[in-house]
Protein backbone atom coordinates (compact mmCIF):
# COMPACT_ATOMS: atom_id res chain seq x y z
CA UNK A 1 0.00 0.00 0.00
CA UNK A 2 1.32 3.44 -0.92
CA UNK A 3 2.27 5.56 2.07
CA UNK A 4 0.58 8.89 2.55
CA UNK A 5 2.77 11.76 3.81
CA UNK A 6 1.49 14.95 5.43
CA UNK A 7 3.91 17.77 6.26
CA UNK A 8 2.79 20.08 9.08
CA UNK A 9 4.20 23.60 9.46
CA UNK A 10 4.27 26.45 11.95
CA UNK A 11 5.19 29.59 10.06
CA UNK A 12 4.74 33.33 10.60
CA UNK A 13 4.67 32.79 14.33
CA UNK A 14 7.70 32.43 16.58
CA UNK A 15 9.24 28.96 16.95
CA UNK A 16 8.70 27.98 13.32
CA UNK A 17 8.72 24.22 12.94
CA UNK A 18 7.91 21.23 10.76
CA UNK A 19 6.66 17.70 11.34
CA UNK A 20 5.95 14.68 9.19
CA UNK A 21 3.15 12.13 9.38
CA UNK A 22 3.45 8.79 7.59
CA UNK A 23 -0.16 7.71 7.13
CA UNK A 24 -1.59 8.45 10.59
CA UNK A 25 1.68 8.21 12.55
CA UNK A 26 3.76 11.19 13.64
CA UNK A 27 7.31 10.04 12.85
CA UNK A 28 9.45 13.16 13.17
CA UNK A 29 9.28 16.84 14.18
CA UNK A 30 11.73 19.67 14.78
CA UNK A 31 11.87 23.41 15.39
CA UNK A 32 13.85 25.58 13.02
CA UNK A 33 15.75 27.29 15.85
CA UNK A 34 17.66 24.07 16.57
CA UNK A 35 19.25 24.23 13.11
CA UNK A 36 19.63 28.00 12.70
CA UNK A 37 20.83 28.42 16.33
CA UNK A 38 18.61 31.50 16.77
CA UNK A 39 16.00 31.32 19.55
CA UNK A 40 12.33 31.63 18.57
CA UNK A 41 13.03 32.21 14.88
CA UNK A 42 10.10 33.25 12.67
CA UNK A 43 11.77 32.19 9.41
CA UNK A 44 10.23 29.61 7.09
CA UNK A 45 11.43 26.24 8.47
CA UNK A 46 13.53 25.12 5.50
CA UNK A 47 16.03 23.21 7.64
CA UNK A 48 13.37 21.49 9.74
CA UNK A 49 11.52 20.47 6.55
CA UNK A 50 14.68 19.08 4.96
CA UNK A 51 15.39 17.12 8.12
CA UNK A 52 11.86 15.63 8.08
CA UNK A 53 12.09 14.65 4.42
CA UNK A 54 15.57 13.19 4.85
CA UNK A 55 14.44 11.14 7.85
CA UNK A 56 11.76 9.44 5.75
CA UNK A 57 14.03 9.24 2.69
CA UNK A 58 11.51 11.11 0.55
CA UNK A 59 11.37 14.43 -1.33
CA UNK A 60 8.80 17.21 -1.44
CA UNK A 61 7.00 15.60 -4.41
CA UNK A 62 6.07 12.67 -2.15
CA UNK A 63 4.05 14.94 0.15
CA UNK A 64 0.29 14.79 -0.48
CA UNK A 65 -0.71 17.64 1.83
CA UNK A 66 1.06 20.51 3.60
CA UNK A 67 -0.77 21.92 6.60
CA UNK A 68 -0.22 25.22 8.39
CA UNK A 69 -1.50 26.35 11.79
CA UNK A 70 -3.39 29.42 10.64
CA UNK A 71 -6.53 29.98 8.61
CA UNK A 72 -6.77 33.44 6.99
CA UNK A 73 -10.58 33.28 6.98
CA UNK A 74 -10.86 32.53 10.71
CA UNK A 75 -12.64 35.26 12.68
CA UNK A 76 -12.95 37.37 9.52
CA UNK A 77 -16.21 39.04 10.62
CA UNK A 78 -14.69 39.87 14.02
CA UNK A 79 -11.68 41.41 12.27
CA UNK A 80 -13.85 43.61 10.06
CA UNK A 81 -16.04 44.74 12.93
CA UNK A 82 -13.02 45.64 15.04
CA UNK A 83 -11.50 47.74 12.25
CA UNK A 84 -14.81 49.52 11.61
CA UNK A 85 -15.09 50.33 15.31
CA UNK A 86 -11.40 51.24 15.63
CA UNK A 87 -10.27 52.88 12.36
CA UNK A 88 -7.09 54.15 14.01
CA UNK A 89 -5.89 50.54 14.24
CA UNK A 90 -5.32 50.37 10.47
CA UNK A 91 -1.60 49.60 10.95
CA UNK A 92 -2.53 46.43 12.78
CA UNK A 93 -4.80 45.51 9.87
CA UNK A 94 -2.02 46.17 7.35
CA UNK A 95 0.36 43.92 9.25
CA UNK A 96 -2.30 41.22 9.44
CA UNK A 97 -2.91 41.52 5.70
CA UNK A 98 0.82 41.04 5.02
CA UNK A 99 0.84 37.88 7.10
CA UNK A 100 -2.27 36.65 5.30
CA UNK A 101 -0.62 37.23 1.92
CA UNK A 102 2.45 35.25 3.05
CA UNK A 103 0.23 32.37 4.17
CA UNK A 104 -1.73 32.36 0.92
CA UNK A 105 1.46 32.42 -1.18
CA UNK A 106 2.95 29.50 0.73
CA UNK A 107 3.85 27.74 -2.54
CA UNK A 108 6.49 30.41 -3.17
CA UNK A 109 8.34 29.18 -0.09
CA UNK A 110 7.65 25.52 -0.84
CA UNK A 111 9.17 25.85 -4.32
CA UNK A 112 12.50 26.74 -2.69
CA UNK A 113 12.70 23.57 -0.56
CA UNK A 114 14.14 21.48 -3.39
CA UNK A 115 14.79 22.82 -6.89
CA UNK A 116 14.82 19.27 -8.32
CA UNK A 117 11.31 18.31 -7.21
CA UNK A 118 7.94 20.04 -7.26
CA UNK A 119 5.19 19.93 -4.68
CA UNK A 120 1.95 18.90 -6.40
CA UNK A 121 -0.24 18.32 -3.38
CA UNK A 122 -2.77 20.39 -1.47
CA UNK A 123 -2.35 23.05 1.21
CA UNK A 124 -4.62 22.85 4.25
CA UNK A 125 -5.09 25.85 6.54
CA UNK A 126 -6.07 24.93 10.10
CA UNK A 127 -7.43 27.44 12.59
CA UNK A 128 -4.69 28.53 15.01
CA UNK A 129 -6.47 27.43 18.19
CA UNK A 130 -7.82 24.29 16.55
CA UNK A 131 -4.19 23.44 15.82
CA UNK A 132 -3.18 24.12 19.43
CA UNK A 133 -5.94 21.89 20.76
CA UNK A 134 -5.30 19.13 18.22
CA UNK A 135 -1.63 18.92 19.30
CA UNK A 136 -2.82 17.79 22.74
CA UNK A 137 -6.20 16.17 22.11
CA UNK A 138 -5.09 13.42 19.73
CA UNK A 139 -2.33 12.20 22.05
CA UNK A 140 -4.20 12.58 25.35
CA UNK A 141 -5.72 9.13 25.64
CA UNK A 142 -9.08 10.67 26.61
CA UNK A 143 -12.23 9.29 24.95
CA UNK A 144 -14.16 12.34 26.15
CA UNK A 145 -12.63 15.61 27.34
CA UNK A 146 -12.78 19.37 27.57
CA UNK A 147 -10.26 21.17 25.35
CA UNK A 148 -8.92 24.63 26.13
CA UNK A 149 -6.37 26.76 24.28
CA UNK A 150 -5.06 29.90 26.02
CA UNK A 151 -2.59 32.04 24.09
CA UNK A 152 -1.43 35.54 23.23
CA UNK A 153 -3.23 35.76 19.90
CA UNK A 154 -3.71 33.60 16.85
CA UNK A 155 -6.24 34.13 14.06
CA UNK A 156 -7.64 37.11 16.01
CA UNK A 157 -8.50 35.04 19.10
CA UNK A 158 -6.70 34.51 22.39
CA UNK A 159 -8.70 31.59 23.82
CA UNK A 160 -10.83 28.80 22.42
CA UNK A 161 -12.59 25.84 23.94
CA UNK A 162 -14.83 22.94 23.09
CA UNK A 163 -15.75 19.36 23.95
CA UNK A 164 -14.53 16.17 22.32
CA UNK A 165 -16.11 12.72 22.09
CA UNK A 166 -14.03 10.01 20.42
CA UNK A 167 -11.47 12.62 19.30
CA UNK A 168 -14.03 14.70 17.43
CA UNK A 169 -12.49 18.19 17.50
CA UNK A 170 -15.08 20.94 17.80
CA UNK A 171 -14.65 24.54 19.01
CA UNK A 172 -17.67 26.07 20.72
CA UNK A 173 -16.42 29.43 22.01
CA UNK A 174 -13.57 31.93 21.68
CA UNK A 175 -12.29 35.07 23.35
CA UNK A 176 -11.28 37.57 20.67
CA UNK A 177 -8.79 40.38 20.18
CA UNK A 178 -7.98 42.62 22.01
CA UNK A 179 -8.62 40.62 25.22
CA UNK A 180 -5.88 38.15 26.08
CA UNK A 181 -4.50 36.48 29.20
CA UNK A 182 -1.24 35.93 27.33
CA UNK A 183 -0.94 39.63 26.50
CA UNK A 184 -1.58 40.50 30.15
CA UNK A 185 1.28 38.27 31.27
CA UNK A 186 3.63 39.37 28.50
CA UNK A 187 3.00 43.06 29.23
CA UNK A 188 3.77 42.55 32.91
CA UNK A 189 6.88 40.55 32.00
CA UNK A 190 8.05 43.56 29.98
CA UNK A 191 7.25 45.89 32.88
CA UNK A 192 9.56 43.80 35.08
CA UNK A 193 12.39 44.41 32.59
CA UNK A 194 12.33 41.07 30.78
CA UNK A 195 11.87 42.26 27.22
CA UNK A 196 12.78 39.26 25.08
CA UNK A 197 10.09 37.14 23.51
CA UNK A 198 9.49 34.11 25.71
CA UNK A 199 10.81 35.66 28.95
CA UNK A 200 7.62 34.89 30.89
CA UNK A 201 9.28 31.93 32.62
CA UNK A 202 11.52 34.42 34.43
CA UNK A 203 8.49 35.95 36.13
CA UNK A 204 7.39 32.46 37.18
CA UNK A 205 10.85 31.80 38.62
CA UNK A 206 10.99 35.14 40.40
CA UNK A 207 7.48 35.04 41.89
CA UNK A 208 8.15 32.63 44.80
CA UNK A 209 10.61 35.15 46.28
CA UNK A 210 7.83 37.70 46.71
CA UNK A 211 4.54 38.31 48.47
CA UNK A 212 1.29 39.20 46.67
CA UNK A 213 1.27 42.80 47.90
CA UNK A 214 0.00 44.35 44.67
CA UNK A 215 -2.93 42.13 43.78
CA UNK A 216 -5.42 44.96 44.21
CA UNK A 217 -3.56 47.25 41.80
CA UNK A 218 -2.82 44.57 39.21
CA UNK A 219 -6.36 43.20 39.33
CA UNK A 220 -7.45 46.46 37.72
CA UNK A 221 -5.71 45.35 34.50
CA UNK A 222 -7.96 42.35 33.85
CA UNK A 223 -11.56 41.76 34.92
CA UNK A 224 -13.58 38.57 35.30
CA UNK A 225 -16.75 38.21 33.24
CA UNK A 226 -19.41 35.53 33.00
CA UNK A 227 -17.80 34.47 29.74
CA UNK A 228 -14.18 34.64 30.89
CA UNK A 229 -12.34 37.96 31.18
CA UNK A 230 -11.73 41.38 29.65
CA UNK A 231 -8.59 43.47 29.67
CA UNK A 232 -8.85 47.01 31.01
CA UNK A 233 -7.56 48.45 27.75
CA UNK A 234 -6.42 51.77 29.18
CA UNK A 235 -3.36 49.91 30.50
CA UNK A 236 -2.44 48.40 27.10
CA UNK A 237 -1.23 49.51 23.67
CA UNK A 238 -1.54 46.42 21.45
CA UNK A 239 -5.02 47.34 20.20
CA UNK A 240 -3.97 50.84 19.13
CA UNK A 241 -0.85 50.35 17.08
CA UNK A 242 1.52 47.84 15.54
CA UNK A 243 3.46 46.29 18.43
CA UNK A 244 5.24 43.39 16.71
CA UNK A 245 8.38 43.83 14.63
CA UNK A 246 10.98 41.39 13.31
CA UNK A 247 14.62 42.07 14.19
CA UNK A 248 17.76 41.41 12.12
CA UNK A 249 17.95 37.84 13.48
CA UNK A 250 14.37 37.23 12.32
CA UNK A 251 13.10 37.01 15.88
CA UNK A 252 9.84 38.55 17.05
CA UNK A 253 10.33 41.72 19.07
CA UNK A 254 7.48 43.47 20.83
CA UNK A 255 7.34 47.14 21.67
CA UNK A 256 5.93 47.83 25.12
CA UNK A 257 2.50 46.29 25.34
CA UNK A 258 1.64 48.41 28.37
CA UNK A 259 0.67 52.10 28.36
CA UNK A 260 1.79 54.97 30.58
CA UNK A 261 -1.30 54.33 32.70
CA UNK A 262 0.46 51.26 34.09
CA UNK A 263 3.41 53.44 35.12
CA UNK A 264 0.95 55.77 36.84
CA UNK A 265 -0.48 52.75 38.67
CA UNK A 266 2.71 50.92 39.67
CA UNK A 267 5.56 53.39 39.29
CA UNK A 268 8.62 53.25 37.07
CA UNK A 269 9.13 50.12 34.99
CA UNK A 270 12.32 48.14 35.63
CA UNK A 271 15.02 48.35 32.96
CA UNK A 272 16.77 45.21 31.79
CA UNK A 273 20.00 45.72 33.74
CA UNK A 274 18.47 47.26 36.86
CA UNK A 275 18.90 45.46 40.16
CA UNK A 276 16.04 43.13 41.03
CA UNK A 277 14.65 44.33 44.36
CA UNK A 278 12.08 42.95 46.78
CA UNK A 279 9.54 45.23 45.11
CA UNK A 280 10.06 43.42 41.82
CA UNK A 281 9.75 40.06 43.56
CA UNK A 282 6.49 41.13 45.19
CA UNK A 283 5.28 42.42 41.84
CA UNK A 284 6.14 39.09 40.17
CA UNK A 285 4.20 37.20 42.85
CA UNK A 286 1.21 39.50 42.40
CA UNK A 287 1.33 39.13 38.59
CA UNK A 288 1.34 35.35 38.88
CA UNK A 289 -1.43 35.38 41.49
CA UNK A 290 -3.73 37.51 39.33
CA UNK A 291 -2.96 35.31 36.31
CA UNK A 292 -3.93 32.22 38.29
CA UNK A 293 -7.13 33.81 39.57
CA UNK A 294 -8.30 34.58 36.02
CA UNK A 295 -7.04 31.26 34.65
CA UNK A 296 -8.89 29.18 37.25
CA UNK A 297 -11.99 31.34 36.77
CA UNK A 298 -11.90 30.49 33.05
CA UNK A 299 -11.34 26.80 33.77
CA UNK A 300 -14.29 26.73 36.17
CA UNK A 301 -16.53 28.36 33.56
CA UNK A 302 -15.50 25.76 30.99
CA UNK A 303 -15.97 22.89 33.46
CA UNK A 304 -19.44 24.14 34.41
CA UNK A 305 -20.41 24.08 30.72
CA UNK A 306 -19.26 20.52 30.00
CA UNK A 307 -19.12 18.73 33.39
CA UNK A 308 -16.26 16.40 32.45
CA UNK A 309 -13.13 15.93 34.63
CA UNK A 310 -10.73 15.40 31.68
CA UNK A 311 -8.91 18.45 30.30
CA UNK A 312 -6.46 19.00 27.48
CA UNK A 313 -4.65 22.32 27.80
CA UNK A 314 -2.69 24.01 25.02
CA UNK A 315 -1.49 27.37 23.73
CA UNK A 316 1.41 29.48 24.94
CA UNK A 317 -0.15 29.96 28.39
CA UNK A 318 0.03 26.19 28.88
CA UNK A 319 3.73 26.84 29.51
CA UNK A 320 2.81 28.42 32.86
CA UNK A 321 3.84 25.34 34.81
CA UNK A 322 3.26 27.05 38.18
CA UNK A 323 -0.44 27.51 37.43
CA UNK A 324 -0.72 24.11 35.74
CA UNK A 325 0.35 22.33 38.91
CA UNK A 326 -2.58 23.86 40.81
CA UNK A 327 -5.38 22.99 38.36
CA UNK A 328 -6.48 19.82 40.16
CA UNK A 329 -6.64 21.60 43.54
CA UNK A 330 -8.25 24.80 42.27
CA UNK A 331 -10.80 23.41 39.78
CA UNK A 332 -13.02 20.30 39.42
CA UNK A 333 -10.76 18.88 36.70
CA UNK A 334 -9.06 15.65 37.75
CA UNK A 335 -7.06 14.54 34.70
CA UNK A 336 -4.88 16.98 32.76
CA UNK A 337 -3.00 16.45 29.51
CA UNK A 338 -0.52 19.03 28.16
CA UNK A 339 1.62 18.17 25.14
CA UNK A 340 5.43 18.49 25.21
CA UNK A 341 5.14 21.45 22.81
CA UNK A 342 1.90 23.32 23.63
CA UNK A 343 2.94 26.68 22.15
CA UNK A 344 3.21 27.84 18.55
CA UNK A 345 6.04 25.42 17.78
CA UNK A 346 3.65 22.53 18.38
CA UNK A 347 1.16 24.02 15.95
CA UNK A 348 2.81 22.19 13.06
CA UNK A 349 1.76 18.87 14.61
CA UNK A 350 -1.65 20.27 15.52
CA UNK A 351 -2.43 21.50 12.01
CA UNK A 352 -1.53 18.10 10.55
CA UNK A 353 -3.67 16.37 13.19
CA UNK A 354 -6.60 18.65 12.37
CA UNK A 355 -6.35 17.67 8.70
CA UNK A 356 -5.88 13.94 9.29
CA UNK A 357 -8.73 13.69 11.78
CA UNK A 358 -11.13 15.47 9.43
CA UNK A 359 -10.03 13.60 6.32
CA UNK A 360 -9.48 10.02 7.44
CA UNK A 361 -11.15 9.70 10.87
CA UNK A 362 -8.33 7.38 11.94
CA UNK A 363 -6.57 7.17 15.28
CA UNK A 364 -3.47 9.40 15.27
CA UNK A 365 -0.40 7.72 16.66
CA UNK A 366 3.12 8.50 17.88
CA UNK A 367 5.63 6.10 19.42
CA UNK A 368 7.17 8.69 21.73
CA UNK A 369 5.89 12.26 21.68
CA UNK A 370 8.83 13.55 23.74
CA UNK A 371 11.61 12.73 21.28
CA UNK A 372 11.13 13.37 17.55
CA UNK A 373 14.28 15.18 16.39
CA UNK A 374 17.72 14.28 14.99
CA UNK A 375 19.68 11.28 16.26
CA UNK A 376 23.37 10.40 15.74
CA UNK A 377 25.01 7.00 15.98
CA UNK A 378 28.43 6.25 17.47
CA UNK A 379 30.17 6.14 14.08
CA UNK A 380 28.91 9.62 13.24
CA UNK A 381 29.92 10.91 16.66
CA UNK A 382 33.39 9.38 16.40
CA UNK A 383 33.90 11.17 13.09
CA UNK A 384 32.71 14.49 14.59
CA UNK A 385 35.00 14.13 17.62
CA UNK A 386 37.97 13.36 15.41
CA UNK A 387 37.41 16.63 13.56
CA UNK A 388 36.90 18.66 16.75
CA UNK A 389 39.80 21.11 16.97
CA UNK A 390 40.10 20.94 20.77
CA UNK A 391 39.82 17.16 21.17
CA UNK A 392 43.40 16.80 22.46
CA UNK A 393 42.47 18.83 25.55
CA UNK A 394 40.15 16.10 26.80
CA UNK A 395 40.25 12.47 27.84
CA UNK A 396 38.10 10.45 25.46
CA UNK A 397 36.76 6.98 26.26
CA UNK A 398 34.19 4.61 24.82
CA UNK A 399 31.94 2.66 27.19
CA UNK A 400 29.50 -0.16 26.52
CA UNK A 401 25.79 0.54 26.96
CA UNK A 402 25.58 -1.30 30.29
CA UNK A 403 28.58 0.61 31.67
CA UNK A 404 27.47 4.17 30.94
CA UNK A 405 24.67 4.63 33.46
CA UNK A 406 26.62 3.14 36.38
CA UNK A 407 29.73 5.20 35.58
CA UNK A 408 27.86 8.49 35.13
CA UNK A 409 25.73 7.85 38.24
CA UNK A 410 28.95 7.61 40.28
CA UNK A 411 30.26 10.83 38.75
CA UNK A 412 26.98 12.59 39.52
CA UNK A 413 27.18 11.35 43.11
CA UNK A 414 30.65 12.94 43.24
CA UNK A 415 29.10 16.31 42.30
CA UNK A 416 30.29 16.28 38.71
CA UNK A 417 28.24 18.27 36.18
CA UNK A 418 27.39 16.17 33.12
CA UNK A 419 26.47 17.09 29.56
CA UNK A 420 24.14 14.29 28.45
CA UNK A 421 23.51 13.85 24.70
CA UNK A 422 21.53 10.74 23.72
CA UNK A 423 19.19 9.51 21.00
CA UNK A 424 16.63 11.87 19.44
CA UNK A 425 16.33 15.59 20.20
CA UNK A 426 13.33 16.51 22.31
CA UNK A 427 10.18 17.95 20.74
CA UNK A 428 9.38 21.19 22.52
CA UNK A 429 11.17 23.69 24.76
CA UNK A 430 12.05 21.33 27.62
CA UNK A 431 15.13 19.16 27.92
CA UNK A 432 13.69 15.77 28.88
CA UNK A 433 16.82 13.68 29.29
CA UNK A 434 18.26 13.53 25.78
CA UNK A 435 19.84 16.99 25.48
CA UNK A 436 20.34 17.78 29.17
CA UNK A 437 22.86 19.07 31.67
CA UNK A 438 22.65 16.83 34.74
CA UNK A 439 23.85 17.23 38.31
CA UNK A 440 23.41 15.97 41.88
CA UNK A 441 20.33 17.60 43.48
CA UNK A 442 21.73 16.91 46.97
CA UNK A 443 24.53 19.43 46.50
CA UNK A 444 23.47 22.71 48.20
CA UNK A 445 25.88 24.70 45.99
CA UNK A 446 24.92 23.16 42.66
CA UNK A 447 22.51 25.93 41.60
CA UNK A 448 25.21 28.54 42.09
CA UNK A 449 27.78 26.41 40.27
CA UNK A 450 25.60 25.80 37.20
CA UNK A 451 24.20 29.32 37.01
CA UNK A 452 27.60 31.02 37.24
CA UNK A 453 29.93 28.59 35.47
CA UNK A 454 27.74 27.01 32.80
CA UNK A 455 24.37 28.62 32.16
CA UNK A 456 25.47 32.18 33.04
CA UNK A 457 21.95 33.30 33.82
CA UNK A 458 19.96 34.97 36.61
CA UNK A 459 20.59 33.42 40.02
CA UNK A 460 16.90 33.34 40.99
CA UNK A 461 15.99 30.81 38.30
CA UNK A 462 15.48 27.27 39.62
CA UNK A 463 16.45 23.91 38.16
CA UNK A 464 14.11 21.02 37.52
CA UNK A 465 14.02 17.53 39.03
CA UNK A 466 13.76 14.33 37.00
CA UNK A 467 12.41 11.48 39.13
CA UNK A 468 11.67 7.85 38.32
CA UNK A 469 7.92 7.57 38.12
CA UNK A 470 7.35 4.80 40.66
CA UNK A 471 9.14 6.82 43.37
CA UNK A 472 7.72 10.24 42.49
CA UNK A 473 4.84 10.22 44.99
CA UNK A 474 7.27 9.63 47.86
CA UNK A 475 9.31 12.73 47.04
CA UNK A 476 6.76 15.14 45.58
CA UNK A 477 3.15 16.04 46.35
CA UNK A 478 1.99 14.27 43.23
CA UNK A 479 0.07 11.13 42.28
CA UNK A 480 0.20 11.36 38.51
CA UNK A 481 2.55 11.16 35.56
CA UNK A 482 4.20 14.42 34.40
CA UNK A 483 6.46 13.28 31.53
CA UNK A 484 6.92 16.68 29.83
CA UNK A 485 7.99 18.84 32.81
CA UNK A 486 4.85 20.93 32.38
CA UNK A 487 3.67 21.25 35.99
CA UNK A 488 5.15 22.52 39.26
CA UNK A 489 4.50 20.61 42.49
CA UNK A 490 5.70 20.80 46.06
CA UNK A 491 8.69 18.75 47.16
CA UNK A 492 7.51 16.80 50.20
CA UNK A 493 8.53 18.72 53.29
CA UNK A 494 10.60 15.90 54.76
CA UNK A 495 12.54 15.58 51.47
CA UNK A 496 13.33 19.24 50.85
CA UNK A 497 16.57 19.24 52.84
CA UNK A 498 17.74 16.23 50.82
CA UNK A 499 17.13 18.05 47.52
CA UNK A 500 18.46 21.62 47.86
CA UNK A 501 19.58 21.69 44.23
CA UNK A 502 16.06 21.43 42.80
CA UNK A 503 13.90 22.77 45.64
CA UNK A 504 12.82 26.33 44.90
CA UNK A 505 12.53 28.91 47.66
CA UNK A 506 8.83 28.06 48.13
CA UNK A 507 9.51 24.32 48.35
CA UNK A 508 8.43 23.57 44.78
CA UNK A 509 9.94 21.91 41.73
CA UNK A 510 8.99 21.64 38.04
CA UNK A 511 8.79 17.87 37.95
CA UNK A 512 9.56 15.41 35.16
CA UNK A 513 8.52 11.84 35.88
CA UNK A 514 10.51 9.26 33.93
CA UNK A 515 9.30 5.78 32.96
CA UNK A 516 11.53 2.99 31.74
CA UNK A 517 9.43 2.44 28.61
CA UNK A 518 9.63 6.13 27.66
CA UNK A 519 13.38 6.70 28.00
CA UNK A 520 15.32 3.56 28.80
CA UNK A 521 18.79 5.17 29.06
CA UNK A 522 17.70 8.12 31.17
CA UNK A 523 15.61 5.94 33.46
CA UNK A 524 18.55 3.57 34.02
CA UNK A 525 20.83 6.47 34.85
CA UNK A 526 18.45 7.79 37.52
CA UNK A 527 17.89 4.23 38.80
CA UNK A 528 21.65 3.74 39.18
CA UNK A 529 21.92 7.07 40.99
CA UNK A 530 19.08 5.96 43.28
CA UNK A 531 20.89 2.72 44.12
CA UNK A 532 24.02 4.67 45.02
CA UNK A 533 22.45 7.50 46.99
CA UNK A 534 18.91 6.42 48.01
CA UNK A 535 17.70 9.49 46.08
CA UNK A 536 15.66 8.69 42.89
CA UNK A 537 16.03 12.26 41.58
CA UNK A 538 18.61 14.09 39.49
CA UNK A 539 18.86 17.75 38.53
CA UNK A 540 18.03 18.31 34.86
CA UNK A 541 18.44 21.53 32.90
CA UNK A 542 18.64 22.21 29.18
CA UNK A 543 21.93 21.58 27.41
CA UNK A 544 22.72 25.11 26.22
CA UNK A 545 24.37 28.38 27.15
CA UNK A 546 22.11 31.30 26.19
CA UNK A 547 21.28 29.62 22.88
CA UNK A 548 18.77 27.06 21.60
CA UNK A 549 19.19 23.61 23.13
CA UNK A 550 22.01 21.71 21.41
CA UNK A 551 20.85 19.64 18.46
CA UNK A 552 24.05 18.34 16.84
CA UNK A 553 27.11 16.77 18.53
CA UNK A 554 29.37 19.65 17.44
CA UNK A 555 27.11 22.07 19.33
CA UNK A 556 27.40 19.88 22.41
CA UNK A 557 31.19 19.77 22.04
CA UNK A 558 31.42 23.54 21.65
CA UNK A 559 29.18 24.18 24.65
CA UNK A 560 31.23 21.72 26.73
CA UNK A 561 34.42 23.47 25.68
CA UNK A 562 33.12 26.99 26.41
CA UNK A 563 31.75 26.19 29.83
CA UNK A 564 32.98 24.37 32.92
CA UNK A 565 31.07 21.12 32.63
CA UNK A 566 33.08 18.20 33.98
CA UNK A 567 32.01 15.42 31.63
CA UNK A 568 30.34 15.18 28.23
CA UNK A 569 28.49 12.01 27.21
CA UNK A 570 27.86 11.70 23.45
CA UNK A 571 26.04 8.38 23.07
CA UNK A 572 28.80 5.92 24.16
CA UNK A 573 31.68 8.40 24.00
CA UNK A 574 32.78 10.04 27.25
CA UNK A 575 34.85 13.23 27.25
CA UNK A 576 36.31 14.50 30.53
CA UNK A 577 38.62 17.30 31.55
Amino acid sequence: MKKNYVLGLNFLHSDSSACLFENNELIVAAEEERFLRVKHTTLFPFNAIKFCLSHANINISDISVITINSRPTSSIIKKILFLLQNPSAYKIAINSAKNTRSKLTLKNYISKIDENYNFNGKIFYADHHESHIASSLYFSGFEECVNLSVDGFGDFASCAWGYSINKNLKLDSKIYFPHSLGIYYQAMTQFLGFKNYGDEYKVMGLSPYGKPKYIKEISDLINKTNFGFNLNLKYFEHHKKKILQINKKNQAEYLNLYSNKLVDLLGKARKNNDEITQYHMDLAKSIQSVYEDIFFHLLNIVYKKYQNPNLTLSGGCAMNSVANGKIIKKTPFKNIYISPNPGDGGGSVGSACAYLSNKFKKKIYVKNYSYLGPKFNNDEIENIINKFEYKKKYNINFLKDQEISSYIAKELANSKVIGWFQDKTEWGPRALGNRSILADPRNPNIKKIINSKIKRRESFRPFAPSVIFEESHKWFDINKEVPFMSEVYQVREEKQKLLPGITHIDGSGRVQTVKKEDNFKYYNLIRNFFELTNVPVILNTSFNENEPIVNHPIEALNCFHRTEMDILVLENYILSR
